[in-house]
């Protein structure tokens, strides 16, 4: 009846359940997208160990040795810039840069007043830089850590010309470990990100497999499971739209990529959406999947797995992964084709199994749709692919893709709109660098007090939590976690350094592979980052001979103390409270999620063609800003439970909202040239309540005007009947445009409660 046969299922199972290398390496792969993680890692282990070679090798002091590691661990990491040349250029200019930060360091080393002076100067200075971009974050970092190493060190006057020597050492060592020993070009990058999508999105339908036959009793972790493989393929999807625009041959090969990854993402999420549904007794709530802890559907129906059709639906979902994970030179043969040809005839009616439930037939015609969506990113990233055995199914979408194709090509002048940048003490930059200069002077004050010779431990904590973070919060959890990383890495650093005691290449090997643990999990936990700074610097002071428990105590004391000084002056000066970082964060939010569906509404009536994939990663991008901004509000610590509670729940309901807004486009974007998606002008009409809901929510987050109300009423699907044309097929595009509409309708209208907007019929 659904073609394939014995032969097919058994061999599609067989591979399945094989245990494989590559299955191995591509769970790595997926869980560090583009092994962004790992080349870190290896890039800068390799420059320091070939700077401790090299220095070993000329004969330099052991004290210089720790000068190069650390030079050379700087000039490695600080350096972010997305093209080669970018990156050589930054690492020229760099050298002179710590060639004149270690000269003042030894000059000021014995001149307290002046040195701590000109410090404070310093830490504003690289601060205030990063306006300038990549580039003059990493001059910034490179000027202000080689200062702090020549402090570290007590470098003098009389040591100069070596140390001189020493800086060009590392910063040759960390242009040859860039360059030469672990290179990297924006077009690999973005090659390995695609191939962490393609695992991700296979360890996505993985977890959807499991909710097929899951008990209800183990619906809650199953849904936990679906609800991360969700998230990290979104996450997998943005990374890539950060590297389209470098890695890539021209703009025409971006848009493609972007859209079929775009369509890849849609259709998986939408797949595990129709599962679920089958699983429910009622029409399950697309907030289950973006929500963490929220109630589990009652699952009415379970699907019983000797049924005809739910083990023909296991069997298609065991095939879909196969289609997603194969690697392109394996997806040849009858087999293969045999697979590709039965998935995307669900996309036909003729074909969808008649003795299943609407609700099951509903997620065949889902696994046709993703099946398309996988074909579609495989001649995206993979090129032609063999059509000797398609069928017509196959046919139809291949020239589906052909004519998107043509439309993609067709250069489109995009009006860029400027975005007014605040100016004065209003930039994040200035804000953040008057603040550091204030937190660093109570840091090198109160430092003084703890020891006169490791004050600096403080300036630096007091640094470091300044980066990447734009709120008074977000500086309170980034200073806890260093605090709690330090307190273990003191303990770990105790029992590391009684273990190597005198041996100094076992320490220097040991200090390696803190390094590399360092930036391997830097992104993941800055505790855990923390946690191997400290471990590392407890095998420095054994190398430089320094070591004492006092120390590393010591080390804790202006840890705390570097925090505090820290969060004071997040608190005092130019204070950016959470709740205004949120609320902006918000409105942005609420503003891209009315332009994407203004978009893609107006496309899907019959309007003029947008950029709408463009407006819908924008909006995406506005999200993840709101996701980091509402961190403080959501951290275990925090003692405000109801708040953190109100917190998930509102970016639970963006994250629902920018599914189907994200849904909305990437129908609309088919409207010019599919013969499945046709313009309903009806749809304009129904959309406008979603506009002015929209605009109701942003006036009372910002304040703007707080006498709107958010109106509600009869259904989207209901304000169509009154023309007298009804309600759409449930099998057609239509019908499912307006269902993301009724879902967005219901989420913005559920926005209200948390926002306390007042919800009423509309006057």
């Amino acid at each position: 009846m659904l073609g394939g046969g014995t032969t097919d299922r058994s061999w599609s199972d067989t591979v399945a359940r094989r245990p494989t290398l590559k299955g191995t390496w591509d769970r790595f792969v997926a869980s560090d997208p583009g092994l962004l993680r790992l080349m870190a890692g290896l890039r800068t282990v390799a420059a320091i160990g070939l700077a401790l070679a090299v220095l070993a090798i000329i004969g330099m002091s052991v004290t210089q040795m720790v000068v190069g590691a650390m030079t050379a661990m700087v000039s490695t990491f600080a350096i972010r810039e997305k093209t080669v040349r970018g990156q050589a250029v930054t690492l020229a200019l760099g050298l002179p840069v710590a060639l004149v930060a270690i000269s003042l360091g030894a000059v000021l080393n014995h001149r307290v007043v002046a040195g701590d002076l000109f410090f404070v100067a310093l830490i504003f200075g690289a601060v205030y830089s990063r306006r300038f971009g990549d580039r003059g974050t990493a001059l910034g970092l490179i000027g202000f850590q080689v200062y702090f190493v020549s402090l570290f060190v007590g470098a003098g006057t009389g040591q100069l010309p070596p140390l001189y020597g020493v800086l060009a050492i590392a910063f040759a060592c960390s242009a040859a470990a860039r360059f030469a020993l672990v290179p990297e070009t924006p077009q690999r990058v973005l090659g390995r990100l695609r191939e962490a999508f393609r695992a991700r999105l296979g360890q996505l339908v993985t977890a959807q497999t499991r909710l097929l036959d899951a008990p209800p009793e183990e619906l809650d972790d199953v849904l936990d499971d679906l609800r991360r493989h969700t998230a990290r393929l979104h996450e997998s999807a943005l990374m890539i739209q950060g590297r389209l625009e470098d890695g890539t041959r021209d703009e025409a090969a971006a848009a493609l990529v972007q859209r079929r990854v775009a369509d890849a993402e849609v259709a998986a999420e939408r797949l595990g959406m129709l599962l679920l549904n089958a699983r429910s007794a009622d029409r399950a709530d697309t907030l289950t999947l973006h929500l963490p802890g929220a109630p589990v559907p009652a699952t009415g129906r379970l699907l019983r797995r000797e049924d005809e059709a739910t083990a023909t639906l296991r069997r298609d979902l065991g095939a879909l992964h196969l289609m997603v994970i194969r690697p392109t030179e394996s997806n040849r043969g009858t087999a293969v084709a045999q697979i590709r040809n039965r998935l995307l005839g669900y996309r036909d009616e003729e074909r969808i199994p008649p003795g299943a439930t609407l609700a099951v037939q509903d997620v065949f015609r889902g696994i046709g749709e993703a099946a398309r969506a996988v074909l579609g990113l495989r001649l995206a990233l993979d090129g032609p692919q063999d059509e000797s055995d398609d069928s017509p199914a196959t046919t139809r979408s291949r020239e589906e893709f052909d004519a998107e194709d043509v439309s993609i090509s067709v250069e489109k002048e995009v009006a860029e709109e400027a975005e007014e940048e605040p100016s004065g003490l209003r930039r994040p930059t200035t804000r953040a660098a008057f603040q550091v200069a204030v937190g660093s002077s109570l840091a090198i004050v109160g430092g003084e007090f703890l020891s006169t010779q490791r004050w600096y431990w403080a300036v630096l904590t007091c640094w470091v939590v300044f980066l990447n973070t734009a709120s008074t919060g977000e500086i309170v959890v980034k200073g806890y976690r260093r605090l709690l990383g330090t307190v273990l890495g003191v303990v770990a650093g105790v029992g590391l350094a009684g273990a190597v005691g005198n041996h100094t290449w076992i320490a220097f090997g040991l200090v390696l592979l803190c390094v590399f643990a360092m930036f391997f999990t830097a992104p993941l936990s800055y505790a855990l980052m923390s946690f191997f700074v400290t471990a590392m610097l407890g095998l420095l002071y054994t190398l430089l001979n320094t070591y004492s428990v006092d120390v590393l105590v010591l080390r804790i004391e202006e840890t705390a103390l570097g925090a505090a000084c820290g969060i004071i002056a997040a608190m005092l000066v130019l204070p950016v409270r959470t709740d205004s970082r949120t609320d902006e964060q918000l409105a942005t939010v609420l503003e891209r999620l009315g332009d994407v569906v203004a978009g893609a509404v107006e496309q899907l009536s019959g309007g003029p063609a947008a950029d709408l994939l463009d407006k819908a990663r924008d909006l995406d991008t506005a999200l993840d800003d709101l996701r980091a901004s509402t961190q403080p509000l959501t951290h275990p610590i925090t003692p405000l439970r109801e708040r953190r509670q109100t917190a998930r729940y509102l970016v639970a309901l963006l994250e629902t909202s920018a599914y189907h807004a994200r849904s909305l486009a990437a129908t609309a974007e088919l409207v010019p040239y599919s013969k499945r998606v046709g313009a309903d002008p009806r749809l304009g009409r129904a959309a406008r309540r979603i506009a002015h809901n929209i605009d109701v929510l942003v006036a009372h987050v910002t304040e703007a005007d707080r006498s709107g109300r958010v109106e509600s009423g009869a259904s989207i699907a209901a304000m169509l009947e009154t023309d007298g044309l009804g309600v759409p097929a449930a099998n057609t595009v239509t019908f499912r445009v307006l269902r993301h509409l009724q879902r967005l309708d219901e989420g913005i209208t559920g926005l209200a409660r948390p926002l306390d907007v007042p919800v009423g019929p509309r006057a």
